[in-house]
């Protein structure tokens, strides 16, 4: 099974309007790019995003705000988009706003073929209305479902021709959980080297979950909130 496609382009041929995709990255460190970049080119409709972020408003997920792509965010931290802000607020935009725990903990579970996970974060509180609770040893617990995604879209630092992956320092972060999600995970990657040319020991995800592959360019690796220390007199 050849995994390597040319560019994201062609590795994200078969994304339709409606499509449910996971995003990988943390704030603007480690996310895909490429692919973000080629979403917005390719112009899809109604996408319901997974990811941590929302992005900011002229970089990663934030560019798919713009051009009305995105029907539904589920996201654990948006705060830095103010085109986010205007859609949600004016009812154009869907919100699931869920713990982060949770959000990470429902991506290991559609990894490991779990159905669902019992968590006590949200219990009693409007995370809650509507879903079942448990008590186990006398403590109340809230089902959620794990994530039913068909694209996971994630980034790494280098890969191989079969798809195993290494991320670098904080850019592992929500790309190894969600690469083990998406029935499809499609990964770009700064370096793409042959199999056996990588440490097996240093690897973090294992190529059995990526399906496509493609050597990332023109990263920009933006800081979402720079904060500098004054040096001392």
């Amino acid at each position: 099974m050849n995994k390597v496609f040319k560019n994201a382009e062609e590795a994200l041929h078969d994304i339709k309007d409606g499509a449910t995709l996971m995003l990988g990255g943390f704030g603007l460190c480690g996310i895909p790019e490429n692919c973000i970049d080629a979403l917005v080119k390719k112009n899809v409709k109604d996408l319901i995003c997974i990811s941590n972020n929302a992005g900011v408003d002229d970089f990663g997920i934030g560019l798919m705000l713009q051009r009305k792509q995105v029907k539904k965010m589920i996201s654990s931290y948006v705060g830095e988009n103010a085109e986010f802000e205007k859609q949600l607020l004016s009812g154009e935009l869907e919100v699931e706003l869920i713990p982060q725990g949770t959000l990470a903990t429902r991506c290991m579970a559609a990894g490991y073929g779990m159905p669902a996970i019992f968590t006590p974060a949200g219990v009693g509180t409007e995370v809650a209305t509507g879903k079942e609770i448990r008590e186990f040893d006398g403590k109340k617990y809230l089902m959620e479902y794990a994530f039913d995604a068909e694209f996971a879209i994630v980034k790494a630092w280098k890969g191989d021709d079969q798809g195993n992956l290494i991320y670098r320092e904080t850019a592992r972060n929500f790309n190894p959980m969600m690469a083990m999600a998406g029935k499809i995970t499609i990964a770009e990657v700064e370096e793409l080297v042959e199999a056996g040319e990588l440490n097996p020991n240093n690897i973090h995800t294992p190529g059995i979950y990526v399906h496509r592959i493609f050597k990332g360019e023109n990263y920009q690796k933006r800081i979402e909130q720079r904060t500098v220390r004054k040096l001392a007199d």
